[in-house]
Protein backbone atom coordinates (compact mmCIF):
# COMPACT_ATOMS: atom_id res chain seq x y z
CA UNK A 1 0.00 0.00 0.00
CA UNK A 2 1.11 3.39 -0.45
CA UNK A 3 1.39 6.22 1.73
CA UNK A 4 -2.33 7.62 0.83
CA UNK A 5 -3.30 4.86 1.25
CA UNK A 6 -2.26 4.07 4.73
CA UNK A 7 -3.57 7.48 5.71
CA UNK A 8 -7.51 7.27 4.22
CA UNK A 9 -7.07 4.30 6.31
CA UNK A 10 -6.04 5.59 9.37
CA UNK A 11 -7.99 8.60 9.40
CA UNK A 12 -11.02 6.38 8.60
CA UNK A 13 -10.59 4.25 11.22
CA UNK A 14 -9.83 7.52 13.66
CA UNK A 15 -13.11 9.12 12.64
CA UNK A 16 -15.12 5.66 13.58
CA UNK A 17 -14.61 6.68 17.30
CA UNK A 18 -14.53 10.27 17.25
CA UNK A 19 -15.35 11.05 20.74
CA UNK A 20 -12.07 8.86 22.32
CA UNK A 21 -10.17 10.00 19.49
CA UNK A 22 -10.43 13.81 20.73
CA UNK A 23 -10.11 12.74 24.48
CA UNK A 24 -7.06 10.86 23.30
CA UNK A 25 -6.05 14.37 21.81
CA UNK A 26 -6.53 16.56 24.71
CA UNK A 27 -3.43 15.98 26.38
CA UNK A 28 -1.22 16.83 23.20
CA UNK A 29 -3.87 19.84 23.03
CA UNK A 30 -3.57 21.09 26.81
CA UNK A 31 0.72 20.41 26.48
CA UNK A 32 1.12 22.73 23.02
CA UNK A 33 -1.29 25.46 23.77
CA UNK A 34 0.51 25.60 27.24
CA UNK A 35 4.04 25.97 25.86
CA UNK A 36 2.58 28.74 23.16
CA UNK A 37 0.88 30.87 25.97
CA UNK A 38 4.13 29.74 28.30
CA UNK A 39 6.63 31.15 25.77
CA UNK A 40 4.48 33.67 24.80
CA UNK A 41 4.19 35.61 27.89
CA UNK A 42 7.55 35.16 29.18
CA UNK A 43 8.75 36.52 25.55
CA UNK A 44 6.79 39.37 25.95
CA UNK A 45 8.28 40.29 29.02
CA UNK A 46 11.46 39.75 27.88
CA UNK A 47 10.32 42.69 25.34
CA UNK A 48 9.43 44.85 27.75
CA UNK A 49 11.91 44.50 30.35
CA UNK A 50 14.13 45.44 27.25
CA UNK A 51 11.89 48.15 26.26
CA UNK A 52 12.28 49.46 29.90
CA UNK A 53 15.67 49.56 29.92
CA UNK A 54 16.80 50.82 26.47
CA UNK A 55 13.83 53.81 27.38
CA UNK A 56 16.54 54.80 30.46
CA UNK A 57 18.83 55.73 27.90
CA UNK A 58 20.92 54.88 24.80
CA UNK A 59 24.79 53.70 25.71
CA UNK A 60 24.22 54.60 29.39
CA UNK A 61 26.67 54.03 32.19
CA UNK A 62 25.65 55.28 35.67
CA UNK A 63 28.54 55.52 38.22
CA UNK A 64 27.50 55.13 41.88
CA UNK A 65 28.97 56.10 44.90
CA UNK A 66 29.02 53.26 47.13
CA UNK A 67 31.18 49.78 47.28
CA UNK A 68 32.94 49.81 50.53
CA UNK A 69 33.45 47.45 52.67
CA UNK A 70 33.58 48.77 56.40
CA UNK A 71 33.62 46.85 59.39
CA UNK A 72 32.62 43.76 57.71
CA UNK A 73 29.75 45.45 56.01
CA UNK A 74 29.46 46.17 52.42
CA UNK A 75 27.65 49.34 51.37
CA UNK A 76 25.21 49.26 48.63
CA UNK A 77 24.95 52.32 45.68
CA UNK A 78 24.41 55.45 47.01
CA UNK A 79 25.39 55.07 50.53
CA UNK A 80 28.34 56.65 50.64
CA UNK A 81 29.85 60.02 50.30
CA UNK A 82 32.48 59.22 47.30
CA UNK A 83 31.54 61.05 44.62
CA UNK A 84 31.63 64.61 44.10
CA UNK A 85 31.17 66.98 41.29
CA UNK A 86 34.76 67.41 40.65
CA UNK A 87 34.91 63.92 39.88
CA UNK A 88 32.21 64.39 37.00
CA UNK A 89 34.08 67.17 35.96
CA UNK A 90 37.40 65.33 35.72
CA UNK A 91 35.22 62.27 34.35
CA UNK A 92 34.53 64.66 31.18
CA UNK A 93 37.65 66.43 31.13
CA UNK A 94 39.70 62.75 30.71
CA UNK A 95 37.80 60.44 29.62
CA UNK A 96 37.76 60.16 25.62
CA UNK A 97 34.57 58.24 25.18
CA UNK A 98 32.66 59.81 26.86
CA UNK A 99 29.99 62.05 25.07
CA UNK A 100 28.15 63.49 27.94
CA UNK A 101 28.11 63.55 31.66
CA UNK A 102 25.56 64.66 34.60
CA UNK A 103 25.88 64.29 38.19
CA UNK A 104 22.53 63.17 40.13
CA UNK A 105 21.56 63.80 44.06
CA UNK A 106 17.97 63.89 45.47
CA UNK A 107 15.89 63.39 48.25
CA UNK A 108 12.07 62.81 49.08
CA UNK A 109 9.82 65.86 49.90
CA UNK A 110 6.21 66.83 49.59
CA UNK A 111 5.50 69.21 46.73
CA UNK A 112 3.08 71.74 46.99
CA UNK A 113 0.57 73.72 44.78
CA UNK A 114 -2.25 75.71 45.46
CA UNK A 115 -4.58 73.13 47.71
CA UNK A 116 -2.46 70.16 46.08
CA UNK A 117 0.53 68.40 47.85
CA UNK A 118 2.20 64.99 46.42
CA UNK A 119 4.94 62.99 48.47
CA UNK A 120 7.69 62.65 45.45
CA UNK A 121 11.58 62.66 45.12
CA UNK A 122 13.16 65.22 44.10
CA UNK A 123 16.61 65.14 42.07
CA UNK A 124 18.95 67.67 41.76
CA UNK A 125 20.94 67.75 38.32
CA UNK A 126 21.78 69.36 34.99
CA UNK A 127 19.61 69.66 31.67
CA UNK A 128 22.37 67.74 29.82
CA UNK A 129 20.40 64.60 32.12
CA UNK A 130 17.62 64.79 30.32
CA UNK A 131 19.56 64.24 26.70
CA UNK A 132 21.62 61.30 28.50
CA UNK A 133 18.21 59.78 29.33
CA UNK A 134 16.91 59.94 26.21
CA UNK A 135 13.99 61.98 27.92
CA UNK A 136 12.13 65.17 26.01
CA UNK A 137 9.61 67.65 27.47
CA UNK A 138 6.13 67.25 26.75
CA UNK A 139 5.64 71.04 27.93
CA UNK A 140 7.75 73.95 27.95
CA UNK A 141 11.84 73.32 28.41
CA UNK A 142 14.63 72.18 30.78
CA UNK A 143 16.43 74.58 33.13
CA UNK A 144 19.25 75.90 31.39
CA UNK A 145 22.84 76.19 32.41
CA UNK A 146 22.61 79.57 33.54
CA UNK A 147 20.22 78.37 36.27
CA UNK A 148 22.57 76.11 37.47
CA UNK A 149 25.26 78.37 38.23
CA UNK A 150 22.48 80.82 39.56
CA UNK A 151 20.81 78.12 41.85
CA UNK A 152 18.14 79.48 40.82
CA UNK A 153 14.29 77.92 41.68
CA UNK A 154 12.82 76.54 38.95
CA UNK A 155 11.70 72.93 38.33
CA UNK A 156 10.93 70.27 35.46
CA UNK A 157 7.95 68.19 36.63
CA UNK A 158 7.14 64.42 35.54
CA UNK A 159 3.37 63.46 34.64
CA UNK A 160 2.63 61.42 37.60
CA UNK A 161 3.12 65.08 39.78
CA UNK A 162 1.35 66.89 36.77
CA UNK A 163 -1.51 64.61 37.64
CA UNK A 164 -1.53 65.17 40.88
CA UNK A 165 -0.82 68.55 41.14
CA UNK A 166 -2.76 70.02 38.39
CA UNK A 167 -5.66 67.88 38.42
CA UNK A 168 -7.55 70.32 36.80
CA UNK A 169 -5.98 70.27 33.69
CA UNK A 170 -4.22 74.41 34.40
CA UNK A 171 -0.92 74.91 32.20
CA UNK A 172 1.82 73.87 35.03
CA UNK A 173 4.65 76.22 32.50
CA UNK A 174 5.18 79.52 34.37
CA UNK A 175 2.93 78.50 37.64
CA UNK A 176 4.57 78.48 40.89
CA UNK A 177 4.83 75.49 43.15
CA UNK A 178 6.69 74.52 46.84
CA UNK A 179 9.55 72.29 47.48
CA UNK A 180 10.18 71.68 51.12
CA UNK A 181 8.36 75.66 51.81
CA UNK A 182 10.57 76.99 49.44
CA UNK A 183 8.48 78.59 46.01
CA UNK A 184 9.89 76.79 42.61
CA UNK A 185 8.72 77.69 38.84
CA UNK A 186 7.48 74.74 36.34
CA UNK A 187 10.14 75.49 33.46
CA UNK A 188 8.67 72.82 31.66
CA UNK A 189 7.05 69.03 31.76
CA UNK A 190 8.58 65.96 30.88
CA UNK A 191 7.21 63.31 28.67
CA UNK A 192 5.81 59.80 29.87
CA UNK A 193 8.77 57.65 30.61
CA UNK A 194 6.53 54.98 32.34
CA UNK A 195 8.01 52.35 35.31
CA UNK A 196 11.64 51.97 35.49
CA UNK A 197 13.14 48.23 34.70
CA UNK A 198 12.80 48.01 38.75
CA UNK A 199 9.38 48.89 39.16
CA UNK A 200 9.74 52.08 39.64
CA UNK A 201 7.46 54.92 38.35
CA UNK A 202 9.87 57.06 36.77
CA UNK A 203 7.20 59.95 36.00
CA UNK A 204 6.85 60.12 39.43
CA UNK A 205 9.31 63.27 40.42
CA UNK A 206 10.60 66.53 40.18
CA UNK A 207 13.97 68.00 38.53
CA UNK A 208 15.56 71.19 39.56
CA UNK A 209 19.35 72.32 39.05
CA UNK A 210 21.77 70.29 41.03
CA UNK A 211 23.12 73.81 42.97
CA UNK A 212 19.89 74.67 43.94
CA UNK A 213 19.40 70.88 45.59
CA UNK A 214 22.68 71.19 47.49
CA UNK A 215 22.54 74.56 48.89
CA UNK A 216 18.74 75.17 49.36
CA UNK A 217 16.99 71.88 50.28
CA UNK A 218 19.85 69.30 51.21
CA UNK A 219 22.39 71.09 51.78
CA UNK A 220 24.75 68.13 50.69
CA UNK A 221 27.96 68.50 48.56
CA UNK A 222 28.12 65.26 47.31
CA UNK A 223 26.73 62.80 44.58
CA UNK A 224 24.63 60.05 44.98
CA UNK A 225 25.84 59.36 41.44
CA UNK A 226 26.58 60.33 38.17
CA UNK A 227 25.06 59.51 34.46
CA UNK A 228 27.42 58.99 31.76
CA UNK A 229 26.80 58.42 27.95
CA UNK A 230 29.44 56.96 25.70
CA UNK A 231 29.64 58.12 22.36
CA UNK A 232 28.90 54.45 20.98
CA UNK A 233 27.23 51.36 22.04
CA UNK A 234 31.08 49.57 21.14
CA UNK A 235 32.97 52.16 23.83
CA UNK A 236 30.57 51.19 26.95
CA UNK A 237 33.29 48.77 28.06
CA UNK A 238 35.59 51.03 27.54
CA UNK A 239 34.52 54.03 29.51
CA UNK A 240 33.60 51.76 31.88
CA UNK A 241 37.13 50.83 32.45
CA UNK A 242 38.27 54.02 31.79
CA UNK A 243 36.10 55.70 34.58
CA UNK A 244 36.80 53.10 36.65
CA UNK A 245 40.59 53.33 36.20
CA UNK A 246 40.27 57.63 36.73
CA UNK A 247 38.08 57.15 40.01
CA UNK A 248 40.84 54.99 41.62
CA UNK A 249 43.66 56.71 41.03
CA UNK A 250 41.70 60.36 42.02
CA UNK A 251 40.19 58.01 45.10
CA UNK A 252 44.22 56.77 45.80
CA UNK A 253 42.49 53.46 46.05
CA UNK A 254 45.61 51.22 45.63
CA UNK A 255 46.04 47.91 44.47
CA UNK A 256 44.18 45.42 46.07
CA UNK A 257 41.48 48.01 47.45
CA UNK A 258 37.86 47.81 47.21
CA UNK A 259 36.33 50.65 45.32
CA UNK A 260 34.44 53.22 46.88
CA UNK A 261 32.22 53.15 43.92
CA UNK A 262 30.80 51.25 41.29
CA UNK A 263 30.15 51.82 37.47
CA UNK A 264 27.26 49.57 36.17
CA UNK A 265 26.86 49.52 32.00
CA UNK A 266 23.35 49.48 31.05
CA UNK A 267 24.15 46.70 27.97
CA UNK A 268 25.11 44.47 30.77
CA UNK A 269 21.77 45.10 32.73
CA UNK A 270 19.69 44.71 29.61
CA UNK A 271 22.19 41.16 28.86
CA UNK A 272 21.47 40.13 32.17
CA UNK A 273 17.64 40.80 32.16
CA UNK A 274 17.21 39.15 28.61
CA UNK A 275 19.19 36.01 30.31
CA UNK A 276 17.15 35.95 33.13
CA UNK A 277 13.67 36.17 31.03
CA UNK A 278 15.42 33.33 28.69
CA UNK A 279 15.94 31.46 31.85
CA UNK A 280 12.32 31.76 33.08
CA UNK A 281 10.72 31.14 29.21
CA UNK A 282 12.44 27.94 28.99
CA UNK A 283 11.54 27.12 32.54
CA UNK A 284 7.98 27.53 31.62
CA UNK A 285 7.87 26.15 28.26
CA UNK A 286 9.61 23.09 30.04
CA UNK A 287 6.95 22.77 32.35
CA UNK A 288 4.43 22.84 29.69
CA UNK A 289 6.71 20.36 27.73
CA UNK A 290 5.23 17.53 30.71
CA UNK A 291 1.99 17.85 29.38
CA UNK A 292 2.93 16.65 25.91
CA UNK A 293 4.96 13.79 27.87
CA UNK A 294 1.61 12.79 29.78
CA UNK A 295 -0.83 13.12 26.26
CA UNK A 296 1.96 10.95 24.55
CA UNK A 297 1.46 8.21 27.40
CA UNK A 298 -2.50 8.85 26.87
CA UNK A 299 -1.91 8.07 22.57
CA UNK A 300 0.19 4.67 23.73
CA UNK A 301 -2.97 3.51 25.97
CA UNK A 302 -5.15 4.17 23.06
CA UNK A 303 -3.09 2.69 20.55
CA UNK A 304 -2.60 -0.60 22.80
CA UNK A 305 -6.51 -0.69 23.34
CA UNK A 306 -7.24 0.38 19.65
CA UNK A 307 -4.44 -2.84 18.39
CA UNK A 308 -6.52 -5.50 20.92
CA UNK A 309 -9.84 -4.22 19.65
CA UNK A 310 -8.67 -4.59 16.08
CA UNK A 311 -6.67 -7.93 16.13
CA UNK A 312 -9.04 -9.77 14.11
CA UNK A 313 -9.08 -7.11 11.26
CA UNK A 314 -5.82 -7.21 11.67
CA UNK A 315 -5.68 -10.68 10.76
CA UNK A 316 -7.86 -10.07 7.80
CA UNK A 317 -5.44 -7.71 6.44
CA UNK A 318 -2.33 -10.22 6.60
CA UNK A 319 -4.23 -12.77 5.01
CA UNK A 320 -4.93 -10.67 2.11
CA UNK A 321 -1.53 -10.16 1.34
CA UNK A 322 -0.74 -6.68 3.59
CA UNK A 323 2.94 -6.92 5.02
CA UNK A 324 4.04 -6.47 8.54
CA UNK A 325 5.37 -2.97 7.64
CA UNK A 326 1.82 -1.89 5.99
CA UNK A 327 0.44 -2.81 9.19
CA UNK A 328 2.74 -1.28 11.26
CA UNK A 329 3.16 2.21 9.61
CA UNK A 330 -0.92 2.38 9.66
CA UNK A 331 -1.18 1.98 12.93
CA UNK A 332 2.29 4.56 13.51
CA UNK A 333 0.15 6.89 10.87
CA UNK A 334 -2.54 7.00 13.43
CA UNK A 335 -0.38 7.79 16.11
CA UNK A 336 1.29 10.57 14.39
CA UNK A 337 -1.95 12.09 13.10
CA UNK A 338 -3.69 12.37 16.77
CA UNK A 339 -0.99 14.01 17.52
CA UNK A 340 -0.70 16.03 14.49
CA UNK A 341 -3.80 16.92 14.75
CA UNK A 342 -3.91 17.66 18.87
CA UNK A 343 -0.91 19.98 17.81
CA UNK A 344 -2.59 22.04 15.38
CA UNK A 345 -5.77 22.28 17.75
CA UNK A 346 -2.95 23.11 20.79
CA UNK A 347 -1.45 25.84 18.89
CA UNK A 348 -4.87 27.94 18.10
CA UNK A 349 -5.86 27.13 21.36
CA UNK A 350 -2.69 28.79 22.59
CA UNK A 351 -2.68 31.59 20.29
CA UNK A 352 -6.34 32.35 21.84
CA UNK A 353 -5.15 31.43 25.48
CA UNK A 354 -1.96 34.48 24.47
CA UNK A 355 -4.96 36.92 23.44
CA UNK A 356 -6.91 36.64 26.03
CA UNK A 357 -4.35 36.90 29.08
CA UNK A 358 -3.45 40.34 26.63
CA UNK A 359 -6.97 41.47 27.32
CA UNK A 360 -8.07 41.11 30.40
CA UNK A 361 -4.53 41.16 32.41
CA UNK A 362 -3.16 43.81 29.93
CA UNK A 363 -0.21 41.61 30.45
CA UNK A 364 2.33 41.76 27.40
CA UNK A 365 2.65 38.56 25.05
CA UNK A 366 4.98 37.45 21.92
CA UNK A 367 3.90 34.78 19.90
CA UNK A 368 6.93 33.33 18.74
CA UNK A 369 6.80 31.30 15.30
CA UNK A 370 10.02 29.27 17.06
CA UNK A 371 7.80 28.34 19.69
CA UNK A 372 4.70 27.25 17.47
CA UNK A 373 7.18 25.17 14.99
CA UNK A 374 9.07 23.67 17.59
CA UNK A 375 5.56 23.05 19.54
CA UNK A 376 4.69 21.45 16.27
CA UNK A 377 7.56 19.21 15.99
CA UNK A 378 7.16 17.94 19.49
CA UNK A 379 4.16 16.80 19.48
CA UNK A 380 4.84 14.76 16.08
CA UNK A 381 7.95 13.05 17.70
CA UNK A 382 5.72 12.74 20.64
CA UNK A 383 3.43 10.61 18.28
CA UNK A 384 6.24 8.89 16.58
CA UNK A 385 7.95 7.80 19.68
CA UNK A 386 4.54 6.84 21.99
CA UNK A 387 2.49 4.84 18.57
CA UNK A 388 5.98 2.69 17.18
CA UNK A 389 5.72 0.57 20.47
CA UNK A 390 1.87 -0.35 19.76
CA UNK A 391 2.00 -0.41 15.61
CA UNK A 392 5.09 -2.74 16.13
CA UNK A 393 3.20 -4.95 18.70
CA UNK A 394 0.37 -4.58 16.07
CA UNK A 395 2.68 -6.06 13.34
CA UNK A 396 4.00 -8.85 15.10
CA UNK A 397 0.67 -10.59 15.58
CA UNK A 398 0.42 -13.92 13.81
CA UNK A 399 -2.08 -13.56 11.18
CA UNK A 400 -3.88 -17.22 12.35
CA UNK A 401 -3.89 -16.72 16.19
CA UNK A 402 -5.48 -12.92 14.96
CA UNK A 403 -7.89 -14.61 12.38
CA UNK A 404 -9.10 -16.85 15.82
CA UNK A 405 -9.18 -13.15 18.32
CA UNK A 406 -12.83 -13.18 19.28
Amino acid sequence: MDFLSILRVAIRALSRNKLRSSLTMLGIIIGVAAVIAMVGIGRGASEVTQQQIAAMGSNLLAVNSGGVNRGGMHTGAGQTKTLVTADMQAILREVPGVAAAAPVNGTSAQVVFEDNNWATQVTGTEPQYFDIRNWPMAEGSSFQNGDVESASNVVVIGQTVKRNLFPDGQNPIGQTMRISNLPFTVVGVLDAKGSSGMGGDQDDAVFVPITTLQKKITGQDWLRSIMVSATSQDMSNVVQDQITALLRDRHRIHSGEENDFNVRNLADLASFADQQSSLMTLLLASIAGVSLIVGGIGIMNIMLVSVTERTREIGIRMAIGAEEKDVQKQFLIEAVVLSLLGGVVGVFSGIGMALLITHTLKWPVSISGVAIAGAMLFSTLVGIFFGYYPAKRAARLDPIEALRFE
